[in-house]
């Protein structure tokens, strides 16, 4: 028994409810953010170095035995999930330090956020399929709650928007959760795993069915995907990189658990289905990218192209694919992410997120150019960065296994992708601002923009040391690929 596996979940709440006591002192808040901020990257980086050496960490509350308690278990997999998670949360913060997102600062963002975090380590640190539908339920009403906080007619519509398709994921998946006990007895995942495989293949076909559907909704999955770029673009910049390259992964990782962990095998016909639904996602995100012109929807659409990579690679099944969906998914939420720091960045430099009315940030801002390019040339696949290894691990796996459509697909799309990048650095970067003089204006350059600066420099330095050595995650990937359906 470890209480270190509890601290992803206790640090960011205590974080939450200090903040919250601590909101009519802004000062003192964003110090207890903060510290809660690096207290939860120390605790995960402690848990990598002990899943890296085979030690999967776990405890367990509420004085019943396995598998009754409500337990918390870090196996590599959640681990480093949980890692990338704590270095979003002290990303977004720094981030927020600065004025390059300058709306007004709500008592109640703080704690919004660290409940965020709070969430997503809960659902990366359960080991209970009930209890990975509380998280669910947590991320989803602290992601209201960011949503509405500014009040705007378009932030509340976009929160019903947000709120009526998760509402319709929740109750399905409750029901698949109801479902799955009512067949097995049972909702930790050890104790499910071993009563799953006593159940009628049939049946357990069919509950498999009822709970992908309700996590692929979470996941932004095509054709469930049109909550996320309807309501993601209303939110501040910092909170909007946190939420958009964390909460579908978390989608994605519960696929990944369930159908390659708990209940593996999962059966054929189950991961033909998520392999084509994975391919239709890629082109459907893709698509909607290239036809928008504001930088906040075009990196929205792109969240859901890049979840059907990763989707494709845990269809692909295997030590080889479920590797490959860890990789693809360490590299998007830190790749995603920064894109939408650099965005608000630009924003606040150039006047705007419409592509048709800022430019000329290249010559205005060459150092930004440059922060630009690493993240958004990783997302299209270029070589030598983190995106690139992500993709190839992906295809390889695709052509071992003789599924040319869907490595075609894949292919294509990181076509099209480099498209709307070229876009997003043609008319942001490259062309001349419409109006003349804008990107130098005394205004924009009176902002304090270094805490900014640093956390997009941050995240870009993650994606070069990535892209640059990938061994160290490819092994650790491969190693935690090969433990999972071992139980």
């Amino acid at each position: 028994m470890s209480l270190l596996a509890a601290a992803p979940v206790f640090v960011p709440l205590a974080t939450a409810a200090v903040t919250a006591l601590a909101a009519g002192h802004a000062r003192a808040q964003q110090a207890v953010s903060f510290a809660g901020a690096l207290a939860f990257l120390a605790a995960a980086l402690a848990l990598v170095a002990s899943a890296a050496g085979g030690v999967t960490s776990a405890v367990a509350f509420g004085g019943w035995p396995v598998p009754f308690g409500i337990g918390f278990q870090l196996d590599r997999l959640g681990s480093v999930l949980v890692l990338v998670t704590a270095l979003m949360g002290v990303a977004a913060l720094l981030y927020l330090a600065s004025d390059a997102d300058p709306g007004p600062r709500h008592p109640l963002l703080l704690p919004l956020v660290h409940g965020t975090l709070a969430g997503v380590a809960g659902a990366f640190s359960t080991a209970d399929l009930f209890n990975l539908y509380v998280w669910f339920e947590v991320m989803l009403i602290c992601a209201l709650g960011l949503l509405a906080l500014g009040g705007r007619r378009d932030q509340l519509d976009a929160t019903f928007k947000y709120l009526g398709l998760n509402l319709f994921g929740t109750l399905v998946l409750l029901a698949a959760v109801g479902l799955l006990f009512a067949a097995t007895g049972h909702l930790a995942f050890d104790a499910l795993a071993a009563a799953a495989r006593g159940v009628e293949p049939a049946l357990k076909q069919a509950l498999l069915a009822v709970l992908t559907m309700a996590l692929l909704l979470k996941a932004a999955a095509f054709p469930l995907h049109a909550w996320l770029p309807a309501s993601y673009p209303t939110l501040p910049a910092p909170v909007l990189a946190l939420v958009a390259g964390l909460l579908t992964k978390v989608g994605v990782y519960a696929v990944l658990r369930t159908l390659g962990d708990v209940f593996a095998p999962a059966g054929a016909a189950l991961a033909e289905a998520l392999g084509w639904v994975a391919a239709a996602t890629m082109l459907a995100g893709v698509l909607g990218a290239a036809y928008h012109w504001d930088m906040r929807r075009i990196l929205a659409f792109h969240i859901v192209s890049q979840i059907g990579y990763i989707l494709l690679a845990v269809a692909l099944g295997g030590a080889a694919g479920h590797a490959a969906a860890l990789f693809y998914t360490v590299h998007h939420i830190v790749v995603k992410a920064n894109l939408f720091l650099i965005a608000g960045l630009a924003a606040a430099l150039a006047g705007g997120y419409d592509l048709r009315r800022i430019g000329g940030l290249a010559a205005a801002r060459p150092a930004l150019a440059l922060l630009f390019a690493v993240p958004a040339l990783s997302l299209v696949g270029v070589p030598p960065l983190s995106g690139f290894w992500a993709k190839l691990l992906v295809l390889q796996e695709a052509f071992a296994q003789g599924r040319f459509t869907w490595a075609a697909l894949g292919l294509a799309v990181s076509v099209l992708t480099l498209y709307s990048m070229m876009k997003i650095w043609m008319e942001a970067f490259w062309k001349p601002h419409p109006r003349a003089g804008s990107a130098h204006a005394p205004a924009r350059g009176a902002l304090r923009l270094a805490p900014a600066w640093w956390a997009t420099a941050l995240l870009a330095a993650v994606t070069l040391a990535i892209g640059l050595a990938p061994q160290g995650l490819v092994g650790y990937a491969q190693a935690a690929a090969a433990a999972l359906g071992v139980r």
